[in-house]
């Protein structure tokens, strides 16, 4: 065990630092790796940040919550809201979108980030693929919210 314990040591020690020989640009992405190798240089470090990552499952939960020098995507937090939305407005937005207006797709439209100027034309094509967006009694909400962004 300890002849295991000492090669482990000694190619510790000569692989790091030759790993600086090796330096490239770190793109390990965010997560716990990164903020403990943080300006540490070489693959050595790039391959402890990604192992640390790995292993924590800590990288999800960063860009998740926007946490561990992760960036949270906007679009999935306003997806995520507008999926909210249409399980809980099913019917009053299948009666919008058959309409083409109304307060539940305006609110759909502001929740989707969709731009003032273009909302009109957005009420139209969702109005003109109702009976694709809504394409049967049994449709999920998942299901009309990808309907929806097919015809965006």
């Amino acid at each position: 065990m300890k002849k295991i314990l000492a090669a482990v040591t000694v190619f510790c020690l000569l692989t790091i630092p030759a790993g600086g020989a090796f330096a490239t640009q770190y793109n390990t992405g965010c997560g716990l790796g990164s903020i403990v190798m943080e300006n540490q240089d070489g693959l050595v470090f790039q391959v402890l940040a990604v192992t640390t990552n790995g292993t924590f499952a800590n990288q999800t939960f960063g860009i998740t919550f926007g946490t561990l020098n992760c960036d949270k995507p906007a679009s999935f937090a306003s997806l995520e809201q507008s999926e909210i939305f249409i399980a809980n407005n099913m019917d009053n937005l299948a009666n919008d979108i058959a309409k083409g207006q109304g307060e539940y797709l305006d609110t759909l439209a502001v929740l989707m980030e969709v731009p003032e100027s273009e909302r009109n034309v957005f009420y139209s094509k969702l109005q003109e693929n109702f009976s694709a967006i809504y394409s049967s009694s049994e449709v999920s909400s998942t299901e009309v919210l990808s309907g929806i962004q097919a015809h965006m």
